[in-house]
């Protein structure tokens, strides 16, 4: 680059045209200045990263800084120049979004709770059925395929039991857990259960076997959940593949009334004992 020889003591870097207000840094910046004659077009730029950070840490009021006025750029100059300045600008820019404080992405929770500050927070919803909730509308078998029952409609108006096993004949459930509804039906229904169901997944045919052999005609209704669609309305899934080969439901019970789940257990807490106490409760 050339320049006349009249026109060199009053030429600045080109830096300081494009970067308003920009802190010339110390001797590196005041230096190239006099190199503005040196043929070499990239002598004349100082480091774009030694720019941003004058301009991100030197205060304007350096008395060791020299504002630099805007003047006109030599035009083989310009193109250089606007892409040092671009460097420069994004250098400060990711520099001032760095020390900046983090904001959160959510105000609320999902639900409304608070959020820490600088935290993005997802609060995990789960899908299984809590005492309030409404039974689903959801159709099972009892007797023999085609032979559907509304799990809804079973309970609209009254007041009852519905209590689900991981499977028909496996010991705990034949041993225990249907046994003991059936041993204290008579009980049950005079704490105020009008309708007392036994639900599992397996095919009806498995389900009216199993209550004949348990004797269960006049006790309690045995449902069978051919599809799983009951036990996944409810996320009640259980995933017996090693031991049953297929995904089961999970040992629960619950007091419902005019279809609304008011008392719900699980596990040791499903069995006749525990709702009978709530019932009377």
């Amino acid at each position: 680059l050339t320049s006349p020889a009249d026109e060199s003591e009053n030429m600045l870097c080109p830096v300081s045209s494009l970067i308003p207000q920009a802190a010339l840094c110390h001797q590196q910046v005041h230096s190239s200045v006099d190199k503005h004659r040196n043929p070499d077009i990239s002598a004349l730029f100082v480091d774009a990263a030694s720019v941003a950070r004058c301009l991100s840490t030197c205060p304007s009021n350096c008395p060791t800084f020299a504002m630099a006025p805007a003047v006109s750029t030599p035009r083989r100059a310009r193109l250089p120049a606007l892409l040092l300045a671009g460097a420069a600008a994004v250098l400060s820019t990711r520099w001032v979004l760095s020390s900046a404080p983090e904001e959160p992405a959510f105000a609320l929770g999902l639900r409304g709770a608070a959020v820490p500050q600088g935290r993005c927070s997802v609060e995990v919803v789960s899908l299984r059925a809590a005492e309030g909730d409404e039974l689903p509308s959801v159709d099972v078998d009892e007797g023999k395929p085609g032979e559907t029952v509304n799990i809804r409609e079973l309970f609209k108006g009254k007041k009852g039991i519905l209590f689900a096993v991981p499977g028909a004949f496996t010991p705990t459930c034949s041993e225990k857990h249907l046994p003991g509804f059936l041993d204290g039906a008579e009980e049950l229904k005079a704490a105020g259960a009008e309708v007392i169901a036994c639900v599992s997944v397996n095919d009806p045919f498995v389900m009216a076997a199993w209550g004949k052999q348990q004797e269960a005609e006049g006790k309690v209704r045995m449902l069978a959940d051919t599809k799983c669609e009951l036990t996944k309305a409810l996320d009640m899934e259980l995933d017996a593949t090693a031991k049953l080969g297929s995904i089961r439901s999970k040992r629960y019970a619950m007091i419902v009334d005019d279809g609304k789940i008011t008392k719900l257990g699980m596990d040791d807490d499903s069995f006749a004992p525990v709702m009978l106490a709530a019932l009377k409760a």
